[in-house]
């Protein structure tokens, strides 16, 4: 069942838990992960929850707890809720004081839900996603997984309203990432996704996807890349700890490649699928 944690309880999804002055609530000072669960075990879990760290450390947020205790913490609610394949969100803030833009010294606040995890639609896999391109209109440190999303949901609201799946993101005229997502593309057999930086978000499944390039000796390149460079790629995909592995075959009017999911597209959600424990 899905279930809620707070602070060392854990409670109903439905129970009314955080007070008006919590500071994620009035600022969005924090910061969170989204783990997927694939039978029972959560996917690059030490990845996750290095990354969850590394966001604190950049927002000067006060954890007291070390990485092998949110570990501990992560399979206990698995355990709890009796979920094979769920999705565990994580979400770390500064924590309860009157309003005030200074840090205050009080405890941080930890919160959790584990609910089942929702799959793709299979023939959104099949035929692959249409998206649109977007302004990037976000604030610089990308990066950290802040609890800051309304740049992001704005411009996913706007895709969703035109009939598209996702919006890519883009500065001058160079692609940064998805809403929620990395975007990659291949050509002349490589592989192609926009270097870490500050402008974007280190994602896991991005990391999966470059170990899977790695292992099979494809070449795996890291630039800026246009838009018209994404447009003219011989396939375009995307990444998330949702979507997983996801082909996008048009942009807007334009059709990518042959219009369906290219075969490197399938090789990297079929290696995917493998490291999660799914059948494909």
């Amino acid at each position: 069942m899905a279930i809620g944690y707070i602070n060392g309880k854990y409670v109903d999804l439905n129970t009314c838990v955080i007070p008006i002055d919590e500071r994620g609530h009035q600022f969005g000072d924090g910061v969170y992960e989204v783990i997927r669960v694939y039978d029972g075990t959560p996917f690059m879990l030490k990845e996750h929850i290095e990354r969850l760290v590394n966001s604190a450390h950049a927002i000067k947020l006060p954890i007291t707890c070390d990485k092998k205790e949110y570990e501990q913490l992560i399979h206990e609610a698995i355990e709890k809720s009796a979920l094979s394949n769920c999705d565990v969100y994580l979400q770390i803030t500064r924590g309860i004081a009157p309003r005030n833009h200074l840090f205050p010294n009080t405890p941080v606040s930890t919160t959790m839900t584990v609910k089942p995890s929702k799959e793709i639609d299979s023939s959104l896999r099949e035929k692959g996603a249409n998206v649109m391109f977007h302004a990037d209109e976000r604030w610089a440190k990308c990066y950290i997984k802040s609890l800051n999303l309304l740049p992001n949901i704005l411009a996913k609201q706007t895709a969703h309203e035109n009939g598209y799946y996702e919006a890519i993101l883009y500065r001058d005229e160079y692609v940064t990432e998805g809403t929620s997502s990395n975007v990659f593309i291949v050509k002349d057999g490589k592989i192609y996704t926009t270097p870490l930086t500050e402008n974007i978000l280190p994602g896991i499944t991005r990391m999966a996807v470059k170990n899977i390039a790695e292992a099979f000796h494809i070449p795996f390149v890291e630039k800026r890349m246009t838009k018209d460079e994404v447009k003219g790629a011989d396939e375009v995909f995307m990444t998330s700890t949702t979507a997983e592995v996801l082909p996008i075959t048009s942009i807007e009017e334009h059709i990518i490649g042959t219009g369906k999911p290219g075969s490197l597209t399938t090789k990297f959600y079929r290696e995917f699928q493998r490291m999660t424990g799914k059948e494909f």
